[in-house]
């Protein structure tokens, strides 16, 4: 197996092909000294994003009750939806209009509901597309649709292939890294597998409903052992690693097991100070606010600012967003869990030179319908919404992304995109574009074939670049 990684023929990029990586491994160690020098990026072209951010607000966002405003449907409320049979999860009735207001924000005037009041401040550092649409109306094919480009195969998440495209900034920490408090969203850790990539490249989730930094990672320290001694069982333990894998070339999983082993003991040095959000200043501190949401949205940060490739919060275990009855109550309450973190993490990123080099997106697995959903047998409405693949809205801003922007539209009701639509598949088109890749030469073959993030599909979507 080789690794179709189609850059510059440096010494690095061929050791990191060849032999399943352990030249690169011993390549990094000669360079120890300038260990970070040694893991810098190697892309098709200069990109402009370094990090990625990756904000999910799993469950699915109504895009007609945030950033895509339908006057249409306040109009038509009560009434029975000209629709050509487009399939959702559960029966939905007659139209239901937002119950928030929208206004024009900023100088590019984008219209943000009085859901997100502290967010709609910064509309002219954000591109927001109205015109997304996934497959099927399911949480967990949508979920994996998203992370991994497929909803069906057992694929690398997005987070997996740039790590392995990029490397790592910090050989302290993981290149990606997993943030969800309360414990797993829908999925699991398939939301952030390596698939048939290396192991090493899988993301590590945290779970930050706990606010202790020694809690957040179980055993990170040792209270038995000194340093010292710590390094000298290591070092006969991996000597004893190297030695089996030695005899087993082919076992991928050996070697990521091994590198695991190796992350995990220099973590426990510089993990606790990165999730250690109290050393922040009070006017930092003050500028998130308080919960789980905004403090992970504050260690994303922290993160990023440590090398850190890719970033992924997640609001929260199962759905969270998930609106499928009394959607004003619902959104509000989640809603006001991140908005003033989301405000902070572009103003915190901005003020420190970072946004210009941190790709921020925004996203659910799919949007909601703008009529209103039934219940289960069919009888009387809970002014909540069913699951929309076929039309939805999210946000992206710094790393590149043209601030201040819309782009595509859904029809006059907010159900489904025709004008300008955006696949998944061209959703990681431009963000791997921004990051510096060619997603059609970032292939990794396995199993006979040359895989990549986009599959054979995929296109840019160059007006949202600065």
């Amino acid at each position: 197996m080789t690794m179709q990684f189609q850059t510059p023929n440096t010494r690095r990029s061929f050791l990191k092909r060849s032999g399943m990586g352990f030249g690169s491994i011993a390549l990094n160690s000669l360079l120890s000294k300038d260990s970070l020098a040694a893991q810098q990026a190697e892309t098709h072209f200069p990109g402009k994003a370094k990090h990625v951010i990756h904000v999910f607000l799993n469950g699915g966002m109504s895009q007609v009750d945030t950033f895509d405003p339908k006057p249409e449907l306040t109009k038509r409320g009560g009434q029975m939806l000209p629709f050509d049979n487009l399939q959702t999860e559960r029966r939905t009735g007659v139209a239901l209009p937002s119950p928030f207001e929208f206004k024009q924000h900023g100088v590019s005037g984008i219209p943000v509901s009085d859901l997100f009041p502290h967010l709609s401040k910064c509309v002219d550092d954000m591109a927001v597309i109205r015109s997304m649409y996934a497959e099927l109306p399911s949480h967990e094919l949508s979920l994996m649709l998203m992370n991994t480009g497929t909803q069906r195969l057992v694929w690398p998440s997005m987070g997996s292939w740039l790590t392995w495209g990029m490397g790592s900034g910090n050989e302290n920490l993981p290149g990606f890294i997993a943030l969800c408090p309360g414990g797993m969203p829908v999925g699991g850790a398939g939301n952030w597998r390596s698939a048939f990539l290396p192991g090493v490249y899988q993301g590590t989730h945290i779970d930050t409903s706990k606010t202790n930094p020694r809690e957040l990672i179980s055993n990170a320290t040792n209270t038995r052992l000194t340093h010292q001694e710590q390094r000298k069982h290591f070092d006969l333990l991996q000597a004893m690693n190297r030695r089996h894998a030695e005899l087993r070339p082919n076992e991928q999983s050996l070697e990521a097991r091994i590198q695991s082993f190796e992350l995990a003991y220099r973590m426990q040095f510089e993990a606790t100070d990165a999730f250690d959000v109290s050393k922040e200043p009070d006017h930092i501190l003050k500028l998130y606010g308080e919960g789980p949401q905004n403090r992970q949205l504050l260690m994303a940060r922290r993160l990023v600012e440590r090398g850190v490739r890719f970033v992924q919060t997640w609001h929260g275990n199962m759905q969270p967003w998930d609106s499928h009855s009394n959607i004003k109550d619902t959104h509000r309450t989640v809603a006001n869990q991140c908005d003033q973190g989301l405000a902070a993490l572009i103003i915190d990123l901005k003020q420190r030179g970072l946004l210009d080099e941190t790709l921020i997106l925004c996203t659910g697995e799919f949007g909601r319908t703008p009529s209103v959903e039934m219940d289960q047998g069919g009888g009387g409405a809970a002014q909540g919404r069913d699951h929309n693949h076929w039309g939805f809205s999210l946000w992206m801003a710094g790393g590149g992304i043209k601030g201040g922007t819309t782009y595509g539209a859904t029809d006059e009701f907010g159900f489904k995109a025709i004008e300008n639509p955006v696949s998944i598949h061209d959703l990681h088109a431009t963000m791997l574009h921004l990051l510096g890749f060619d997603h059609e030469k970032l292939t990794y073959r396995y199993a006979g074939r040359d895989f990549r993030l986009t599959d054979v599909f995929g296109e840019v979507v160059r007006e949202m670049i600065s």
